[in-house]
């Protein structure tokens, strides 16, 4: 058998009409499903080269599966200062020479590249050409500021059963009763997207393979309703969506909530798993542990964001009876209001019989508590209240304020199970609990950390001497300590 490299020859010959010599392909004789699945795994832009040099390719390249018209693939700059536009002149050749058969992605995000609005007829011509049975993802963003009418008349007659990813951005979505069902789609995104309550109910309605959704800044929908026929059904986001008054489902298997935004009325018993940010409100941590409880009766996993704390955690009677990892954030942008307890988050504690693991993050710039060396004696304990289940607990920016150190020892003494134990005095990390100072990635490169005020590195250095004087002689054999401090080679006070 004769070999790709034998078969695949460059021979020249004389042209001698032009008087020079040209350079003649000899393709391998590979059947053409084979060329397809090889131009299907190029870039776009990599597919297109292929095809002005190859008659194989160029056959394929009309049926390329992957339509990606971005930035990158199509090598556009803004130039404010051109006429036209050439990321419309390009999709335009480019789906104009397609012949709309195996589409599998597209990828369209007009609002990126133009600064001025492409006309409404030629985006639908785009999407018609691309749009055809068998596409599987459509990742879609206007430039009309959510004006432009995305046609859901596309995904009908069959359209759309095979679409398994639909983000769609910066549009408006009017679902009728003609839309086909969506049987294949697992995963819904909509952002800046006008849609009603009842709009994306009839649109959920005709999902019935959905798995997971996201809305984002979607402001129309007031009450959010996922229907009881979305059996599989598992995750849902809402992220700032300005009107959203409440939410509640009937899917019997959602079990992960992310919520950023105002708080709203929930009817979600089945969620087991919730992170909730709610920034602009004001002692978002007191209302969580007065109001979750009951919104959320079986939660296994708890992760909550507050900026704006100035109210002590309160002791209450309801319970997180199946709660077993609690993370809290605080951030604020100088420091935490002094009268702040951190000792008051042993009512979340109280709260939670068989939680297992406890972070806490404090990120602030000054500490204005009262430091536990200017106040040493009269240490807070609270003997009657024992945490049997803890094994893990993370405090992320540990300062020298008092209540923050008799919280330490509070755990110290009363979590029975407890196996380890990390005080990490500055507050410095790229995801969850990993991390980013550069000695501790043993990269030991000058500038990898993130950069730290003096007056941040001076509290980290009491944080850690406050450790050394109250803490560690505290800590059980059982248990295994771990104290982090500044990076020695990019936290250098100056």
């Amino acid at each position: 058998m004769e070999s790709f490299n034998e078969k695949c020859t460059l021979s020249q010959g004389d042209d001698k009409s032009q008087g020079d010599k040209t350079l003649r392909y000899s393709e391998p004789g590979l059947p053409e499903h084979i060329w397809h699945h090889i131009l299907s795994l190029m870039p776009l832009r990599d597919a297109a080269r292929a095809a002005c040099v190859s008659r194989a390719f160029l056959c394929n390249w009309r049926c390329h599966p992957n339509l990606m018209f971005t930035m990158e693939t199509l090598r556009l700059k803004r130039k404010p200062h051109r006429k036209t536009c050439a990321f419309a002149i390009k999709v335009d050749h480019i789906l104009k020479n397609h012949s709309g058969i195996g589409v599998k992605r597209l990828k369209l995000g007009t609002c990126d590249y133009c600064n001025f609005n492409i006309n409404a007829s030629s985006i639908n011509s785009w999407l018609q050409v691309a749009i055809t049975p068998g596409i599987e993802e459509i990742t879609f963003a206007s430039n009309y500021e959510g004006r432009y009418i995305f046609p859901l008349s596309l995904l009908s007659d069959g359209h759309g059963s095979s679409i398994q990813y639909l983000d769609l951005r910066s549009c408006t979505l009017r679902p009728t009763a003609a839309l086909g069902c969506l049987t294949s789609l697992t995963k819904l995104r909509l952002c800046d997207v006008h849609i009603t309550d009842d709009e994306l109910m009839s649109l959920l309605s005709k999902s019935f393979a959905l798995v997971e959704l996201e809305l984002t800044r979607c402001s129309e929908i007031i009450c959010l309703n996922i229907p009881c026929l979305l059996e599989r059904f598992s995750r849902l986001t809402v992220f700032e969506c300005s009107n959203l008054k409440m939410v509640k489902s009937n899917a019997p298997n959602l079990t992960t909530l992310s919520f950023t935004g105002n708080p709203v009325e929930f009817t979600l018993s089945q969620v087991k798993e919730l992170q909730m940010d709610c920034s602009d409100v004001s002692n978002f941590i007191c209302y969580a542990i007065t109001k979750l409880p009951y919104s959320f009766p079986n939660l296994i996993s708890l992760t909550l964001c507050s900026v704006n704390e100035g109210v002590n955690t309160p002791t209450v009677a309801a319970k997180f009876l199946h709660l077993k990892h609690l993370k809290i954030y605080l951030e604020a942008d100088e420091a935490l209001p002094p009268e702040y307890d951190y000792m008051s988050l042993v009512s979340f504690l109280d709260a939670s019989p068989v939680l297992e693991t406890f972070i806490l993050s404090v990120q602030q710039e000054d500490i204005k508590h009262g430091r536990v060396s200017e106040v040493a004696s009269d240490m807070r304990q609270m003997p009657e209240h024992k945490h049997s289940n803890l094994k893990n607990v993370m405090i992320l920016g540990f300062c020298t304020a008092k209540s923050m150190v008799e919280l330490t020892c509070h755990i110290l003494d009363n979590a029975t199970s407890l196996k380890r134990i990390t005080l990490d005095t500055v507050c410095d990390f790229s995801d969850e609990c990993k991390i980013s100072r550069c000695y501790i990635t043993s990269a030991r490169r000058t500038g990898d950390c993130t950069p730290l005020s003096n007056k941040m590195i001076l509290e980290a250095e009491r944080g850690t001497m406050a450790i050394e004087r109250y803490i560690l002689g505290k800590v059980p054999s059982t248990v295994e300590l771990t104290v982090r401090g500044p990076c020695t080679h990019c936290h250098v006070t100056k």
